[in-house]
């Protein structure tokens, strides 16, 4: 079949910080109810005589079941990506977490309409889970299908700095409500931050809309025919193995996330009382660290191999687990700091190159969804549950930290030998390279 010629493609860099700026966007939406979840929530939310262990578990059960949809929303954007492109999935989940997030932002209290408040809340982090479930995939592609060749790693890290924008943005945003004191931000400061997505999505819908689809999207189309298979059914016969090895080299990144950040405020305030608001001022100086150092351990991933880099990070993450808690249960500020910082900087290094590892495991046709899968039934299964895992086990073991980090340790060895396995599933030719076009992505994936 004769290929016409593809289109040019677009500004690298004009396509990353679109991929850049939108997914700042929905990771602040996602962080905000994930910081509201470790400490406001339980009492915002759920009746007051009910005791605090159980609130808080509560609470987190709203955060979790934000993932039990995810990989709905993977299949479903990453089947309209992948047959419709890119850009008109990415413009329907941002809209659709800037509405569900302002929503959030009106709720009423379990005070004032008893269960329907955290019905309500629940709905809500619902639609929020379905979005997500379908940005990820598409900004990870606008990224590293417009990146130049040899710099997907690089270009790629751009979507995944949406991650620590937004929780940069969402602790920020906490921290300077927490400034009125307790009884403001009970009764209406959490709700700010929830009501100022409004504003940032509108900027994010501007600068969406003015992409373009990346050349090889084009070809994906002009090869399309009624006998095409569907893409999830194609991703399920050819590429299950690349799926389910990237579920597990992705547990780190998604689930020991939130268990060093909301678990984490959750233990800090909670067990071992320490301040909120400092607390959360360290975990906003960590979320800035990985803005600035994601971009250049990526840059190393296209030097030495991002599976180099991602290894190490993973490595890291297993010596820092006990240090992180146990600088916590000092008290002192400059411990707990330095020890946020360590293990945000390795947590860097495995984050940002992932996304080029994943894209280089999929045919280009089903790209989208491959990767939505991998990573969307990852967070389903890690990223909901390891905080709320960690909040129970820490319970059952009478409010020692040393579950939580074996979680962490587990999690993380699990995660070493699954990437260097991504790495065997894919051909010698692999190098992380971005496609200019399907028959370029045959021979680099």
């Amino acid at each position: 079949m004769s290929q016409s010629p593809a289109a040019p493609p677009q500004n690298p860099m004009r396509a990353a910080l679109a991929a850049l700026v939108g997914t700042s966007i929905e990771w602040y939406d996602f962080y905000a109810f994930a910081t509201a979840a470790a400490i406001v929530f339980d009492d915002v939310f759920f009746p007051a005589d009910m005791p605090p262990a159980l609130r808080t578990l509560s609470a987190f059960g709203t955060f979790a079941v934000g993932f039990l949809l995810r990989p709905l929303g993977g299949i479903v954007f990453g089947h309209i990506g992948d047959r419709v492109g890119r850009k008109k999935t990415l413009v329907i989940t941002l809209l659709m977490m800037g509405v569900a997030s302002f929503a959030i932002g009106l709720l009423p209290t379990y005070a004032q309409v008893g269960v329907l408040a955290p019905i309500l809340l629940i709905v809500l982090r619902l639609v929020q889970g379905i979005a997500i479930g379908g940005e990820w995939g598409g900004a990870v592609l606008v990224a590293v299908e417009n990146a130049p060749k040899g710099r997907a790693t690089f270009f790629g890290s751009f979507a995944q700095l949406g991650s620590s924008v937004g929780a940069l943005l969402s602790t920020g945003a906490f921290s300077l409500m927490n400034l009125f004191g307790d009884e403001a931000f009970d009764s209406w400061g959490w709700r700010v931050p929830f009501l100022a997505s409004a504003v940032l999505v509108v900027i994010g819908l501007v600068i969406r809309l003015k992409l373009e689809e990346a050349p090889v999207m084009e070809e994906i189309r002009a090869q399309n025919t009624a006998d095409t298979k569907l893409p999830l059914v194609e991703v399920l016969q050819t590429s299950w193995r690349t799926v389910l090895v990237g579920v597990f080299a992705l547990a780190t990144a998604t689930g020991g996330y939130y268990v060093v950040t909301s678990y984490l405020l959750a233990y800090g305030t909670g067990e071992l009382e320490l301040s909120e608001s400092m607390l959360l001022n360290g975990l906003s100086l960590a979320a800035f660290l990985e803005l600035v150092v994601t971009p250049g351990l990526s840059w190393l991933g296209d030097r030495i191999g991002a599976h180099k880099v991602v290894v190490a990070g993973l490595v890291g993450v297993i010596v820092l687990s006990v240090p992180q808690f146990l600088a916590l249960g000092t008290g002192s500020v400059v411990l707990i700091y330095l020890s946020m910082l360590a293990m945000r900087l390795v947590m860097s290094a495995l984050y940002g190159p992932i996304a080029a590892i994943l894209a280089e495991g999929f045919e280009p046709r089903v790209r989208y969804t491959g990767i939505s899968l991998s990573y969307q039934i990852c967070n389903m299964i890690f990223g909901g549950f390891a905080p709320l895992a960690a909040v129970s086990l820490t319970a059952l073991a009478g409010g020692h930290y040393w579950p939580a980090a074996a979680l962490l340790m587990a999690i993380s060895a699990v995660g070493i030998f699954c990437t260097l396995r991504l790495r065997r599933l894919g051909t010698p030719e692999a190098d992380t390279s971005a496609p200019r076009s399907v028959k370029e992505t045959a021979s680099a994936v």
